[in-house]
């Protein structure tokens, strides 16, 4: 039997803008750099950016806030929170 891997969502893109511009060590990052520094595609930032992804695996968000120098739930959320918090909000959902 194996573990479920357990998803994040980003919290908001603007967030994710926002930090990149100033990372939690005080310099900017391009979506490259941030990509480079967290181990993952470049674009899986450029897909989280333009909302075209909304997540990512557990170890994937850790390394992207750790390369921005951020607790991990400053920037995601996970999903089976996000699903939690949605289903009581009528109107929204959440795409896994």
């Amino acid at each position: 039997m194996t573990t479920p891997v357990l998803r994040y969502k980003l919290v908001s893109i603007g967030l994710l803008e926002t930090l990149m511009k100033r990372t939690g060590r005080g310099d900017a990052v391009s979506v490259r750099q941030l990509a480079r520094r967290a181990g993952v595609p470049h674009g899986t930032i450029g897909n989280l950016l333009t909302g075209e992804q909304e997540g990512v695996y557990s170890d994937a968000a850790h390394a992207i806030a750790a390369a921005l120098g951020v607790d991990l739930l400053v920037l995601f959320i996970p999903i089976e929170r996000a699903e939690l918090s949605v289903s009581r909000m009528p109107g929204l959902s959440v795409t896994t």
